[in-house]
């Protein structure tokens, strides 16, 4: 039996666990938030028995478990001594920010059904202090933004050239039919030569070399994709290292059939070419 490498995220209450913990849903950890303690051996030698597709675990483990403080010590170094590949990652911050966090957020905190906020996360520090001695990585999330967080997680647990790329989603559409809702980026291309107005052309689209070359083999399209060329490849790492999932980029002209095709489909073989994974929608092509 194979020991799947399984990381415990634990720490204070409001220190950032459900970042990390989507941080690494999207890094392809199978995620379990608040499993008892006692339950995590029998869970894991599941795992490893019974499903080739799980490859790695996270599961976050605090005090909303009330158990969790007593059992943690033997059922961690039972599955030490079992020679499980186990990492446990211990996230904190100052009161002064938590309490910030409770209070711009407005939930109670789990120890605090009776006090103040900061009542409970001085209780919470001091029940927690002898599991803060065990950690492989501490985590003083207390001057780290959402996206920062996201991004040192990334650095910390994903294995070189492991981590899932961002998915980019570029959509051609027609000005006359409205603007994609759900659009991230938007250029309109309705400069560049118009295929409608030439007979043999009009009742083709983009999607053919006679209109793709129309389009694109003219002063005015190639120094337009220089320049729209290189802005893409300047935002999408900097979209990526956000911890964006997807991102959408629409090229827009008067129908949705000519312009705005060739260029998606052009930036689209540019886009591939840099390893992205890229799914192209001709939204208003074959509209009347």
């Amino acid at each position: 039996m194979h020991s799947i490498p399984s990381l415990i995220i634990t720490g204070l209450s409001g220190s950032g666990k459900s970042t990390v913990m989507r941080a690494l849903e999207d890094a392809g950890f199978h995620c379990i938030d608040n499993l008892p303690p006692v339950l995590m051996p029998k869970f894991l030698e599941l795992c490893t028995t019974s499903s080739a597709e799980i490859t790695k675990i996270a599961m976050v483990m605090d005090v909303r478990e009330r158990a969790f403080l007593k059992e943690y010590p033997a059922i961690f170094k039972e599955l030490k001594a079992q020679g499980q590949d186990l990492t446990i990652l211990f996230l904190e911050s100052t009161d002064e920010i938590l309490v910030r966090r409770y209070n711009e957020t407005r939930r109670q905190h789990p120890l605090a059904e009776r006090g103040t906020v900061l009542e409970g996360i001085q209780k919470e520090r001091e029940m927690l202090s002898d599991l803060r001695m065990l950690p492989d990585e501490i985590i003083d999330t207390s001057s780290l933004s959402i996206h920062q967080l996201r991004h040192l997680i990334t650095q910390l647990f994903h294995p070189a050239g492991d981590a899932r790329r961002m998915n980019i989603i570029l959509t051609s559409f027609g000005y006359k039919y409205g603007v994609p809702a759900d659009a991230d980026l938007v250029f309109d291309v309705r400069f560049l030569p118009n295929p409608f107005f030439v007979s043999e052309l009009r009742n083709l689209s983009g999607n053919e070399s006679p209109v793709s070359d129309y389009v694109m083999n003219n002063e005015a399209a190639r120094g337009f994709r220089e320049k729209f060329f290189d802005l893409i490849a300047f935002l999408t790492p900097l979209y990526e290292q956000e911890g964006k999932a997807y991102l959408t980029i629409c090229v827009g002209c008067t129908g949705g059939m000519h312009r705005a095709v060739a260029v998606i489909n052009s930036l689209q073989s540019f886009l591939a070419g840099k390893g992205y994974q890229v799914r192209v929608i001709h939204r208003d092509l074959g509209k009347a």
